[in-house]
């Protein structure tokens, strides 16, 4: 069953919305790098002479935000999306606006990443920073990656491997944001689009709209579509009507996920079967002909969803990677430079 909570923000930073629509995939100079170009840049082991327990050490900063809030694991998973759909994996995101430079969170469509994300990094990177052989050799865009897998997998995901090696990058504009994020109105050809010119397949983006098994989303983001859309479940959508009325108070959030909202799982692939997908973006998946065989296939399989998810995430990792005099390794993740 749905649940209705008063979100109220537990960082300063962003308060709002947690899980938004899966986020798009888009940069026309990310383009250029393939996948496997970036991939060359990273190992698994590329810490292991000046920090070998840097997983270590982040999965327990991890583990301490998580016990302080749930919000950790939506708002980390989320800002690791944004992040890398915009000038690639190099927490360009987690940079505060400065001066005349206006910053990407600062932009309209990262307003709503929640302030626990930001802070899950920040405390990881302190916890870090406090080993001496690591201070100052992680960066800020590897420790997001990091705590991203912690998160899923401790609230019932897939664990993988994390490639590492990105450098953190060396700008952060609000204008490079434009159009780099979706809609929760997308059609399947809008998100295709949006996931293709990242390298992204269509089984990625599906594997990677499952983030919406976690968190939640505030009303105003799926309100034009409980009154009149045929393809919502009809008693889900009278549930929704009541928990977001008209006029409703902008700080209550709906779980993304109805059934099983703490727990990352193939359940988001169940309810989109029912008709209950809380972003038209959600529900195309399995009203457009094209991506619904995809939905039935892992609604049916958690263990193949977990492989597809791992692929994707692991693909998406390597977007747009920062390395030699492309970046650098912040001392302070929100500044520039530093």
């Amino acid at each position: 069953m749905a649940r209705r909570v008063l979100h109220h923000n537990t960082s300063n930073h962003h308060p709002n919305n947690v899980t938004s629509p899966l986020l798009s995939l888009s940069l026309a100079l990310l383009c250029l790098l393939s996948a496997p170009a970036a991939s060359a840049q990273l190992t698994r082991t590329h810490y292991a002479g000046v920090c070998p327990n840097v997983e270590g050490i982040v999965r327990g900063a991890v583990q301490k935000k998580i016990q302080q809030t749930f919000v950790t694991i939506p708002a980390t998973i989320r800002l690791f999306f944004h992040d890398c759909f915009v000038q690639g994996c190099d927490a360009s995101v987690m940079v505060a606006s400065a001066g005349s430079n206006r910053a990407e969170k600062d932009h309209p469509d990262n307003l709503s990443l929640a302030g626990d994300g930001f802070d899950t990094v920040i405390k990881a990177k302190q916890a870090v920073d406090a080993v001496a052989g690591c201070r100052n050799k992680v960066s800020c865009a590897d420790i997001l990656a990091l705590a991203t897998r912690d998160v899923i997998a401790l609230s019932g995901g897939p664990s993988y491997p994390v490639e590492l090696g990105r450098l953190d990058g060396l700008s952060s504009t609000a204008g490079s944001v434009n159009g780099r994020l979706p809609q929760p109105n997308f059609s399947l050809a809008q998100l295709n689009s949006l996931f293709a010119a990242n390298g992204l397949s269509q089984s990625d983006m599906i594997a990677l709209s499952a983030a919406h098994s976690v968190g939640f989303s505030h009303c105003g983001k799926f309100a034009n579509r409980i009154y009149n859309d045929p393809t919502l479940n009809r008693a889900y959508a009278t549930q929704l009507q009541q928990m977001c009325p008209r006029n409703v108070d902008p700080r209550i959030a709906i779980n993304m996920d109805p059934i099983t909202p703490n727990t990352f799982d193939n359940t988001y692939f169940k309810n989109l079967q029912q008709g209950k997908g809380l972003f038209t973006s959600d529900q195309i998946l399995y009203t457009d002909l094209k991506s619904r065989p995809t939905v039935d296939a892992w609604a049916g399989n958690s263990v193949a969803f977990q492989q597809a998810f791992i692929t994707a995430i692991t693909k998406l990792g390597r977007v747009g990677v920062k390395t030699g005099r492309g970046g650098n390794i912040r001392t302070d993740c929100g500044v520039l430079g530093r």
